[in-house]
């Protein structure tokens, strides 16, 4: 159940109950696409750097370790040691992202996998037996992630199909829900808007699927080659036609910039790998922007990574160390930047919702705008 805590114009702080706990929103979820967050981070450092939801891969877990296995194993939450609220994406991004090795049909979608090539089908119910046997806490419906660009016939005719895929994703989780062996009982399901950067087709959608009140619903099919002008664009002409009294994903999003702008716009819950990977290359971010700690200035620089964050990295290693551990190969290098990174995504979040309860976002959207913009 969500709660519209307080609303300033579109701007929104909420809060989401959940089988798992409460989710403060805005929230930043975690990637732990493999029930692992990529540089050695477990889900106990998740708790120290204030993670409220991680985030794990259905197309991936079905592949390794199997969901059949993490449900006899009790399901994700104790598979892998973590007691707060988890969101599975659906496999509708891989829709997307594999699309060299995968044929969308009708019933569902497809796949040969990428790591021996043996057949794959996945559909609504496919995916969110899936889901279930995971026991995630939100399971994600089943849609197509459409490329960008696409013309104009194709996004209709596949946006149609992922509206009658979700029906059969609430008629499936209904079902499973309601069976004497599922896990979580109680488990959410998200509906996701898709049309491209097409605007009418946007809200047509969202109209549509509006009227199945699902748990949450998301924005796809942004972040994949549009502009950053037409991702905003479409934002801000999806969310005045999504129940304000739900939850509102922007997925895949973002930068740190990004974040702002949408939250501004009115949206509650982002994802992205981004900080993860960036930390795994040596790109941190700080109070005046990113930079990257494999810069020979950084080799004497005593000072850690920012000196204003209270992550575990900052407040025990410089940067000359962290880059040395870059140079060496050694695998701390990644973890500390990843710890790193993350915080700072967590951090700004848990700013932003005290800027939002105090009554000062707009003013601090600025600021960390001009700061962000400032050379590091």
């Amino acid at each position: 159940m969500y709660k519209l805590l307080k609303k300033t114009g579109k701007i929104r702080r909420g809060q989401f109950d959940t089988p798992h706990g409460v989710i403060q929103t805005p929230v930043f979820m975690n990637v732990g696409t493999l029930a692992a967050i990529k540089g050695a981070v477990s889900s106990m450092d998740l708790k120290e750097i204030g993670c409220q939801v991680e985030l794990s891969n259905t197309y991936h877990l079905h592949l390794r370790p199997g969901d059949k296995v993490v449900k006899n194993l009790g399901g994700l939450h104790k598979f892998m040691n973590w007691d707060r609220p988890i969101l599975t994406d659906s496999g509708g991004f891989q829709v997307f992202s594999l699309s060299s090795i995968r044929k969308i049909k009708e019933e569902g979608v497809y796949f040969s996998s990428h790591i021996d090539g043996r057949k794959i089908f996945m559909g609504p119910e496919e995916s969110m037996q899936i889901q279930s046997n995971l026991a995630s806490t939100i399971a994600m419906a089943f849609d197509e992630c459409i490329p960008n660009p696409s013309t104009r016939e194709y996004v209709i005719q596949s946006v149609e199909r992922t509206t009658r895929w979700l029906v059969r994703c609430k008629e499936e989780i209904d079902r499973l829900n309601s069976l004497p062996d599922t896990i979580n009982k109680k488990q959410m399901l998200f509906g996701i808007n898709q049309g491209g950067i097409y605007e009418d087709i946007r809200i047509e959608h969202a109209k549509t699927i509006t009227k199945m009140n699902l748990d949450g619903y998301a924005i796809g099919g942004l972040a994949v080659g549009e502009t950053h002008e037409e991702m905003y664009k479409i934002i801000d002409a999806v969310v005045p036609h999504l129940p304000q009294d739900k939850p509102i994903y922007l997925m895949g999003v973002g930068t740190p910039e990004n974040i702002l702008e949408a939250v501004s716009r009115g949206v509650d819950f982002f994802d992205c790998v981004l900080p993860a990977r960036n930390g795994r290359h040596g790109h941190v971010f700080t109070k005046y922007g990113k930079i990257n700690i494999m810069n020979v200035k950084y080799e004497m620089d005593s000072n850690p990574i920012d000196e204003h964050c209270q992550c575990p990295t900052c407040r025990s290693y410089s940067r000359a160390y962290i880059r040395h551990l870059f140079k060496a190969k050694e695998m701390l290098a990644m973890r500390l930047c990843v710890l790193h990174n993350l915080y700072f995504y967590n951090n700004l979040m848990e700013e932003i919702r005290a800027a939002i309860d105090g009554d000062y976002f707009e003013e601090f959207k600025n600021k960390k705008l001009s700061d962000w913009n400032e050379k590091a």
